[in-house]
C-alpha cells in the first residue's frame, strides 16, 4: 500500500512540474516571431509571459502556422494557443483568457484601385482575400462572401497586387506590419473598418477551471496595476 502510494505522489508531482504548452503564430504586432531563432515577442506575448510568471506556470511558447497552433490546443492537454479571437462558433471549443487585445478587422485596396466599398454590403460583389483558419476567413464565409484563402495572411499582399482578388481582409495592425514588412507601403492601403473583435488565450478543455480562473484574475490584476498598458505602449 505505501508503495502504491509512493508511486501516485510521483505521478502527482511529475503532472505538476509539467509544463505548459503555449502555441502561437506570427502575427504582430501581437505575437511577433523572429525568423532566425523562433523566439516569440509582441504585445500577446508578452501579457501572456507575465500571466504564466506570476501564476508560477512552467511553460513553452512554440510559433506555427496558425491551424497547426490551433489545432494543437484542441487536441493535446495542457496547451494553449494565442492570440484567437473568440467567436460564438468557438465559444465551446475552448476554455478562455482574456481578453488580451482588441482587434480591428480592416478592407485592404491596391492605392491606385478607384474602387471604395463602403460597407460590407458592397463587398458582396467582390472576391476577398484571407488566410485558412482565420477569424477573418471564418466570418467571411460564414456570411456569404466569396473568398480566396491563402496559407499565411504573408502570401495575400502579393495575391492583392497581382489581381488574384479583389480586396484583403486582415487585422488592422497586421496587415499594416505586413505591408511595412514587404515595403508596400505606397501600393497598398487600409480603406474599411468592417468588425471590432477580442483576442484571448485559448486552452484546451482539459486543462483545470481553477488554472483559468486563476490567470484571468491575474490577467485583471494586470490591468489594475499598470502592467497591460505598459505593455501596449511599448509597441506603439
Amino acid at each position: 500500500m505505501k508503495y502504491i502510494l509512493f508511486l501516485f505522489s510521483l505521478i502527482i508531482g511529475a503532472d505538476q512540474t509539467k509544463a505548459l504548452t503555449l502555441t502561437t503564430e506570427d502575427y504582430p504586432p501581437f505575437n511577433i516571431v523572429d525568423t532566425k531563432t523562433q523566439k516569440v515577442s509582441g504585445i500577446s506575448t508578452e501579457k501572456v509571459s507575465e500571466v504564466m510568471h506570476r501564476a508560477k506556470e512552467n511553460y513553452t511558447i512554440t510559433p506555427y502556422p496558425w491551424l497547426r497552433a490551433y489545432q494543437l490546443a484542441q487536441k493535446e492537454f495542457d496547451t494553449c494557443v494565442f492570440s484567437t479571437t473568440r467567436t460564438p462558433e468557438r465559444e465551446a471549443l475552448f476554455k478562455w483568457v482574456g481578453p488580451l487585445v482588441k482587434n480591428n478587422w480592416y478592407i485592404f485596396a491596391k492605392t491606385d484601385d478607384i474602387r471604395r466599398p463602403k460597407d460590407l454590403k458592397e463587398l458582396k460583389t467582390y472576391s476577398i482575400g484571407a488566410y485558412r483558419g482565420d477569424a477573418i476567413a471564418e466570418f467571411l464565409i460564414k456570411n456569404g462572401f466569396k473568398t480566396d484563402l491563402a496559407k499565411a495572411d504573408e502570401d495575400n499582399p502579393q495575391k492583392l497586387i497581382g489581381n488574384r482578388f479583389d480586396f484583403w481582409a486582415s487585422g488592422e495592425l497586421l496587415g499594416l506590419a505586413i505591408i511595412k514588412r514587404k515595403k508596400m507601403e505606397n501600393k497598398i492601403t487600409p480603406i474599411l473598418l468592417f468588425n471590432q473583435t477580442e483576442m484571448y488565450l485559448a486552452c484546451n478543455l482539459k486543462l483545470s477551471q481553477e488554472k483559468i480562473d486563476l490567470y484571468n484574475k491575474i490577467l485583471q490584476d494586470m490591468d489594475k496595476d499598470g502592467t497591460n498598458l505598459a505593455i501596449e505602449n511599448k509597441y506603439r
